[in-house]
């Protein structure tokens, strides 16, 4: 493991840092606040943290039991359960409805309110990685080939397979989707491309150059909070932000209409039925014909989109069109070194909207990010998270003082006793740790519990956990309103 390992919660407002000493959660609060919430001594050496959202719920696996996933409502310092699997857990992906574990060759989903296996998906490719992306309305991607950068999506809410995608000719190295889920980002082994897919039809809605002269390795890549960008950062000494095309999505989503009207004609068995929706097909191509015009004839892209197509057309082999027609990062960081581990977010931070970094070298960069102009992004605060766990240090560059924060510590998670109750699927197992002992008048009443903890209890804990208390003084403790899954 790193010296350091990052990694953002979904909504990018709090941060796990794992080292060698222990586990940390951090809530980011502002530019200059940086609060720890929980921490726990590494005694079991955690490989694997993810919280979700602004919840209690967090999600371990340790190196001592790499095939067990342990839920825990951190608050409360309290284990809910513990997920056995047939393997290694690679991956684990949430959002309020699902909950997905990735292992070398297999997918499993869980209903997140109780944790009851809905589907395995067997048999993939190896996946020795553990690559997938779940999007808020539960559309989970993931390659299907060791060879190529083939992947396939999944509709994990109404458990059935969607389409397949060939998004590069080399592996994948990384996968993301937008927070409505209309698209989905992927990038290569070779780091030098990233490109953006429609989910509803599978078409390139954007290609971004990220460089030319070496490859590297995509270490995140994901969008902004409100779709319109896309971070990439890599093992370089540079961080790239590209700008979505609203345009160009938009025709991409026109083309997938006729596409479903296209395929509704072919259905239809009568001649008027069938020229009726003819009609409607026609339209709506007319429509994307017409849209896709509109984005090429835009002042801002029609010398250099007429330039593209007429050297493609008539003097160059297709594979130099295509590095012309591939845009260029709109926004820049130069950080202190390569060869590190970088994690981004694009978020608003106190309203503004900012880049987040979180290296592998224990610091976490904010730099502020202009939507307007893009360009290089300025450095704003270092928060320096490398201490001992009741020690926060925060550098603000804007007024050049050290400060520094004393936290205590928090007691650690009470080791618990765990009793099998029941066996799922796809030989998980599910172990609920027994009850505590109810001592109050109403317990004495009911007698005592034999079944440790029933499933109705852990629907219970589950739900606890899962719920975010909101506060109405404070906008950033609403939780995002997951997005109803839709085909």
């Amino acid at each position: 493991m790193a010296a350091y390992q990052m990694n953002f919660n979904q909504d990018f407002t709090s941060l796990s840092v794992l080292s060698s000493t222990g586990l940390r959660l951090y809530s980011i609060g502002g530019q200059d606040k940086v609060e720890e919430i929980f921490a726990k001594e590494n005694t079991e050496q955690i490989r694997i943290v993810e919280r979700l959202f602004n919840s209690s719920l967090v999600v371990l696996v340790t190196a001592q039991k790499p095939n067990c996933l342990k839920m825990l409502h951190f608050k409360k310092k309290q284990d809910i359960c513990n997920c056995f699997y047939p393997s290694e857990i690679l991956c684990v992906r949430m959002n309020r409805q699902r909950l997905i574990v990735c292992l070398a060759e297999s997918i499993h989903i869980h209903d997140i309110r109780d944790m009851k296996i809905l589907h395995s998906i067997e048999n993939i490719a190896p996946n020795e990685q553990g690559l997938c992306a779940l999007s808020l309305n539960s559309h989970l991607a993931f390659p299907i080939c060791q060879s190529s950068g083939e992947l396939r999506i999944f509709n994990a809410h109404k458990l059935r397979t969607g389409m397949t995608i060939k998004a590069h000719d080399t592996p994948l190295s990384a996968l993301t989707f937008s927070p409505s889920g209309a698209l989905l980002a992927t990038a290569s082994e070779r780091g030098t491309v990233i490109r953006v897919f429609c989910v509803k039809n599978g078409q390139r809605v954007q290609e971004f150059r990220r460089g030319v002269k070496r490859c590297v390795r995509i270490a995140s890549l994901v969008f902004a909070a409100g779709g319109d960008y896309l971070c990439a950062s890599s093992n370089t000494e540079t961080v790239h932000v590209f700008k979505i095309d609203a345009r160009a999505v938009e025709v991409a989503e026109l083309k997938a209409i006729a596409e479903v009207a296209a395929k509704s004609d072919k259905e239809k068995t009568t001649t008027t039925t069938t020229a009726t929706t003819t009609t409607a097909t026609a339209t709506a191509t007319a429509s994307a014909a017409a849209a896709e015009a509109a984005a090429e004839e835009t002042p801002a892209a029609s010398w250099g989109g007429m330039f593209t197509k007429a050297v493609s057309s008539l003097l160059l082999p297709a594979q130099v069109s295509d590095v012309l027609a591939q845009d260029r990062a709109f926004a820049t960081v130069q950080l202190p070194q390569p060869g590190l581990k970088n994690i981004c977010a694009l978020t608003r931070v106190q309203k503004e909207l900012r880049l987040l970094i979180a290296c592998e070298d224990g610091f976490l960069y904010m730099h502020e990010f202009n939507a307007e102009r893009g360009g290089a992004c300025k450095l704003l605060a270092v928060h320096d998270l490398r201490g001992a766990l009741e020690d926060v240090i925060e550098l603000q560059l804007s007024e050049s003082v050290l400060k520094t924060q004393s936290k205590t510590l928090p007691a650690a998670l009470p080791q618990q006793s765990l009793t099998m109750l029941k066996s799922c699927a796809a030989s998980v197992l599910i172990e609920n740790p027994d009850p505590v002992a109810d001592n109050s008048y109403a317990g004495i009443l009911r007698g005592e519990q034999a079944d440790a903890m029933s499933d109705s209890a852990k629907f219970r804990k589950l739900c606890d956990a899962i719920d975010t208390p909101t506060k109405l003084y404070d906008e950033r403790q609403f939780p995002p309103v997951a997005i109803t899954a839709k085909d």
